[in-house]
């Protein structure tokens, strides 16, 4: 068994057992209130979704052939390194910038910049995911689901 295969397992099972406390943290709370689904619902489905997923791979990490060599580093290096910096340092400063500058405009910023530093060239599909992605999301949980996000100095 080589080592990029016994990670995948490794980690595989961390996402099986992370789910499982997900489902446990889910069942304190009530499925259904006098509204319809309660807080548990949802938490619960993802947590099912998400263990089903993690088993998945647990599966096909476990059946797949070992094509890299014993010794090989899982660790990435050179420009899968790179990349992943860019994405970690692009979460650290939007998490910084959420409180600032609020939701909107801190998640649109990270949503252009994201496919931006992995590769991704298409103008459009940069610009529709943003707006989507930082404008659309943030109407929804905040003007139909209530849920208070930041909005920052500028009101948006």
């Amino acid at each position: 068994m080589s080592a990029r295969q016994r990670a995948w397992q490794v980690a595989s099972a961390l996402f099986v057992v992370l789910a499982l406390a997900a489902v446990a943290e889910s069942l304190r709370y009530g499925f259904l209130d006098r509204l319809g689904p309660g807080p548990g619902f949802f938490p619960f489905c993802v947590s099912v979704v998400m263990g089903a997923l993690g088993v998945t791979l647990l599966v096909g990490s476990s059946r797949m052939k070992a094509a890299a060599a014993d010794g090989e580093s899982v660790v990435p290096a050179g420009d899968e390194a790179r990349r992943v910096v860019r994405v970690a340092a692009g979460l650290v400063v939007t998490v910084v910038l959420l409180g600032p500058v609020g939701f909107r405009l801190s998640t649109l910023v990270f949503l252009v910049y994201l496919p931006w530093s992995i590769g991704a060239r298409n103008l459009w599909a940069i610009a529709v995911i943003a707006l989507a992605g930082s404008f659309g999301v943030f109407h929804v949980f905040h003007y139909w689901l209530h849920v208070p996000l930041p909005v920052g100095v500028f009101g948006l």
